[in-house]
């Protein structure tokens, strides 16, 4: 397990308070507004250090869409959305017969699973449908409406 200095805590606080999946970028802004004096290249380091330590997750959540993290290491899934990159926990956890099944068909050892629906979210099925991925400038915003809604 690494050390967790001042700086290390702060990143991983960050992550486990995010419900958003953070881009390291967004990691970066949010250890900033606690930690003025942190940079990027710190944060971008305890990242991969978090990461190969199994205290943080690295997602691919769609091709081209920079990589998210996330505190919540245990097995999980994601439905994330096509056009703005929301993504959102889930649990769908296939039937341990079907992952043995897939196993003996593969000639595979698998050790772990992680499956990602993929649609528009409530704020993008609000507009008009677009070419590729866009971001919210409000996605603070639309995610706790959508929290909100859900409660």
């Amino acid at each position: 397990m690494i050390r967790l200095t001042p700086q290390r805590r702060a990143v991983l606080d960050v992550l486990v308070a995010a419900h958003d999946h953070p881009t390291a970028a967004q990691v970066f802004e949010r250890v900033r507004q606690h930690r003025p004096g942190i940079g990027p290249a710190t944060v971008y380091r305890t990242l991969g250090l978090l990461v190969a330590d199994g205290q943080a997750r690295m997602l691919s959540l769609g091709e081209g869409a920079s990589a998210r993290y996330d505190a919540k290491v245990h097995r999980h899934d994601h439905v994330v959305c096509t056009e703005c990159g929301a993504a959102m926990d889930v649990d769908a956890a296939l039937p341990a017969d079907l992952v043995a099944q897939l196993a003996a068909r593969t000639g595979y050892d698998l050790k772990e699973y992680d499956l990602q629906f993929r649609g528009r979210c409530r704020a993008c099925q609000r507009r008009p449908a677009t070419r590729g991925m866009r971001t919210h400038d409000d996605a603070a915003t639309i995610r706790e409406e959508e929290r909100d809604r859900s409660a």
